[in-house]
């Protein structure tokens, strides 16, 4: 696909009068517009075919051979006449869309709104350039760990893509193409196509691309896996051992996980704690995924905290070896679950873990989603059948003993 050449060009011009005698040159036919005819050969004149199924809408071929569709319109008395755009670069189908949209704003609104000049029309930067201005305007809005992950989405994974397509000729074949060449990374694709069609909006609001344009609309995401891992008692047991074993080469690290497991909290959550923020019997956390968030410390959490030495100079409880960042506790892990013969469980499955305990234990759904932070109850009810199974489990115990009371078989 070309990045050259505008989708929407110059003011909308009257066919002036003096034009006129010059019209019995000119041929044209009714037809139904499409790649086809677009491509027909017409030698030594000028040309029009007008579309059938669209009055209005045409394609105009010059007697040099250049092509150009167009909308032929009434205003004000005076026939005008707006082109919208030379093929191959705008295919059939987008200039139909396109001529719908502008011949309603004529019966709607009067007169189409012109965009400037190619040299001055916004929709002709390229993507690689449009993703810059994006960044400076808009990532100040996401939270710090956010803009470092869609830093390289951006830069990186959709730069790559579509950096040498111009912003306004992005279409949805380039998004489903895009969508099937990542089949093997599907939730990276899951994760990145928000960013893009909000760097799409943005692209709209500035008038870069036509309004309700936005070519991520309906895309269908890829089917989410949810893989819910629940250390077993003794899985937890020999967690248990390694962490020990581990004790002495790592401590941070260690305790980290440790103070994962005791709260259900989530890993950024863990690793990014400050001394400020812990104020027993609570962490007062002013930022989290879901915002401002309280995690309550349990006896066991509060263990791991004291044996922590306070470090005022990073204000971290859970320090890198140089003490400058939060420590990165992925390596450790890895380490950690292979010695406990568990390398499926990931840090996060000790977050659901923390649940499935809770739910064995008779807490409702509702309390959980508060220990855990889920600002919509929805999160929570992932849970639902570990709290059946657990009610179906103490009414067969509830049976078995009132059978062996009353003498029947259990």
């Amino acid at each position: 696909m070309s990045t050259n050449g505008p989708v929407v060009t110059p003011n909308p011009v009257e066919i002036l009068k003096t034009t006129r005698r010059y019209r019995s040159n000119r041929t044209s036919e009714k037809v139904r517009l499409d790649g086809n005819i677009a491509r027909r050969k017409i030698k030594g004149k000028e040309f029009f075919w007008w579309d059938t199924e669209l009055p209005g809408f045409g394609l105009r071929v010059f007697a040099g051979g250049s092509r150009r569709w167009f909308i032929q319109f009434r205003q004000r008395g005076k026939q005008m006449r707006m082109t919208l755009g030379r093929p191959p670069e705008v295919r059939a189908e987008e200039a139909r869309t396109l001529a719908r949209a502008q011949l309603a704003k004529v019966m709607l609104d009067g007169l189409p709104v012109a965009q400037k000049a190619r040299r001055d029309n916004p929709g002709a930067t390229l993507f690689r350039d449009f993703a810059l201005r994006f960044w400076a305007d808009y990532s100040r809005h996401w939270k710090p760990s956010t803009r470092k992950g869609n830093r390289a989405r951006i830069f990186k994974d959709l730069t790559d893509i579509f950096g040498h397509l111009r912003v306004d000729a992005i279409r949805k074949a380039d998004v489903l193409r895009w969508r099937d060449s990542w089949a093997d990374r599907s939730g990276a694709f899951n994760r990145t196509i928000p960013i893009l069609s909000v760097m799409m909006g943005y692209a709209e609001q500035l008038g870069m691309r036509p309004r309700g344009s936005n070519p991520c609309r309906g895309t269908p995401r890829y089917k989410r896996k949810l893989v819910d891992r629940f250390l077993s008692a003794r899985e937890f047991n020999r967690l248990a051992g390694s962490l020990r074993d581990f004790e002495e080469s790592s401590p941070i690290a260690v305790q980290a996980i440790r103070l994962l497991i005791y709260t259900g909290a989530r890993h950024g959550e863990v690793v990014g704690l400050r001394w400020e923020w812990v104020q027993p019997p609570r962490l007062m956390l002013p930022d989290s995924k879901t915002g401002a968030k309280i995690v309550y410390l349990n006896r066991q959490a509060q263990a791991v905290l004291d044996a922590m030495p306070n470090k005022a100079d990073t204000g971290l409880v859970f320090p890198s070896v140089r003490g400058d960042k939060p420590i990165a506790l992925s390596p450790i892990w890895h380490e950690i679950r292979r010695h406990a013969a568990l390398p499926d469980v990931r840090l996060h499955d000790l977050r659901h873990s923390f649940a499935s305990i809770a739910i064995a234990d008779g807490i409702s759904l509702v309390v959980i989603g508060k220990l855990l932070g889920h600002a919509l109850a929805e999160t929570t009810e992932r849970y639902a059948h570990l709290a059946d199974e657990a009610i179906a489990d103490a009414a067969k115990r509830i049976s078995g003993s009132l059978a062996r009371q009353l003498g029947l078989a259990a």
